[in-house]
């Protein structure tokens, strides 16, 4: 099984650059693990902006082509005690910061399926990993899409949890305030055992929740009855290619016919939310790589730094208000999920777009993220799972967002859809068998 990753990677990561470094040697020397372990052999990949010991974490930068970690940080400790086997890094858009996937140092991350098209971002190379099936499942991080959109891009499941339900302890973020660690899989339930190994209070991370973890998240039973799923009437619809359009219409309908029921909501100031989200990130990012900005500008690309920089735009004021719209914001979909166990709407407006130059990132990565901002700007939890492919043969991705810490019912949903549809078990042209025989 090791083996037949490590030759897939071989084989195929040159060309599509979802691995931004193999550790080959501590693979094969990773113990067993305690008896029983919940993630007993499973491969990971993990994002290269997470820290891992003697591995460089060069976080597709060349701010940090140079870096190698002393320690593992808090979850990939946790994958290890769990049984976890951990391939390498999974390369990532530079810094995190956009849907490209353009890695500095390991290279433009291409998409399974057409490889003249991007992964998404900016967990791309995770998600590329999985759906490449050099493993079994990979961490990445979501600032406000970058699970979501690659997972749906890419035509695997992604999770971003609860904000505060994973610690982010020694992973370079985008913001502090939107960024959560989550799993990258195609089966839900992988999804849903390596939360369970990830989840739990961290006290070096100031953000982190003392959340106990609900008893029926590890094994989500695959039944929607009773399920209360939100379609919104505004906004997530609009202006979305239409065969991403039906294929999601189609997948509520099939909720609807195991016994969810369908209740049409309007999530006010959704249209808005992108924008208040938006500045609220630039200015964090500003914050946190201040001193690069200021003296080693020849280290970002200047598509990153060109989007960057915009956050020293944004004001005082701005910035407040952009705060007090987030307040506002989570309180009116508090109001929303009382009556609902989740909404339902497209991960994103169109399957995954070619690779485009560089200096149109800026305007890639707010349409490829249309959907998924509120969910970052509220730190609600959000499941991507594939429902279709279009006609040209793209995935296509479907967003189930529910309440904070309501992760189970995510998860129950997605069990549901996988166990009667074969979405995620269908493979990319370049990888029609699993690497497994």
């Amino acid at each position: 099984m090791l083996q037949a990753r490590l030759d897939r990677i071989a084989a195929l990561n040159p060309a599509y650059c979802a691995m931004a470094l193999v550790d080959e040697d501590g693979a094969r020397a990773a113990p067993a693990g305690p008896a029983g372990g919940l993630l007993q052999g499973m491969t990971l990949a993990v994002k290269d902006n997470i820290d891992t010991a003697g591995l460089r974490t060069a976080c597709g930068s060349q701010l940090f082509a140079n870096h190698v970690p002393n320690a593992d940080a808090p979850v990939v400790e946790r994958l290890r005690r769990a049984g976890a086997v951990i391939l390498g890094k999974a390369a990532m858009m530079e810094l995190a910061f956009g849907v490209r996937s353009t890695d500095a140092v390991a290279g433009q991350v291409r998409n399974p399926w057409d490889p003249a098209r991007i992964a998404g971002g900016s967990s791309g190379g995770s998600a590329a990993a999985v759906a490449l099936d050099f493993c079994d499942a990979a961490l990445g991080t979501d600032t406000g899409g970058s699970i979501r959109v690659p997972a749906g891009f890419c035509g695997i499941a992604g999770l971003r949890p609860t904000h505060g339900r994973v610690s982010n302890r020694g992973c370079l973020p985008v913001s502090t305030t939107f960024d959560t660690i989550g799993p990258m899989a195609r089966e839900v339930g992988d999804l849903a055992r390596i939360l369970c190994v990830l989840a739990g209070y961290d006290d070096g991370d100031p953000l982190s929740q003392d959340r106990p973890l609900e008893p029926d998240l590890l094994l989500p039973r695959p039944d929607v009855a009773g399920l209360r799923i939100g379609l919104p009437r505004n906004f997530y619809f609009d202006d979305v290619d239409p065969e991403v359009a039906d294929a999601v219409r189609a997948a509520a309908d099939a909720f609807a016919a195991g016994g969810a029921e369908l209740v049409p909501v309007t999530v006010p100031d959704a249209q808005v939310a992108h924008a208040h989200a938006t500045a609220i990130i630039l200015s964090d990012a500003c914050a946190l790589h201040e001193e690069a900005l200021d003296h080693r500008r020849a280290q970002i690309s200047d598509p990153v730094f060109e989007r960057m920089i915009k956050g020293r735009a944004v004001s005082g004021t701005g910035y407040a208000r952009a705060m007090r719209f987030r307040e506002a914001w989570c309180r009116g979909l508090k109001r929303i999920f009382a009556g609902i166990d989740m909404l339902l709407f497209p991960t994103s407006p169109f399957p995954a777009p070619p690779i485009v130059e560089e200096s149109h990132l800026e305007e890639a990565t707010r349409h490829a993220t249309r959907f998924t901002y509120g969910g970052g700007l509220a730190g609600t939890p959000g499941l991507s799972l594939p429902c279709g492919l279009t006609a040209a043969g793209l995935p296509i991705g479907m967003l189930l967002e529910g309440a904070w810490w309501n992760e189970a019912a995510l998860l129950r949903a997605g069990a549901y859809w996988q166990a009667r549809t074969d979405w995620h078990l269908r493979r990319a042209p370049v990888a029609p068998t699993t690497g497994q025989e």
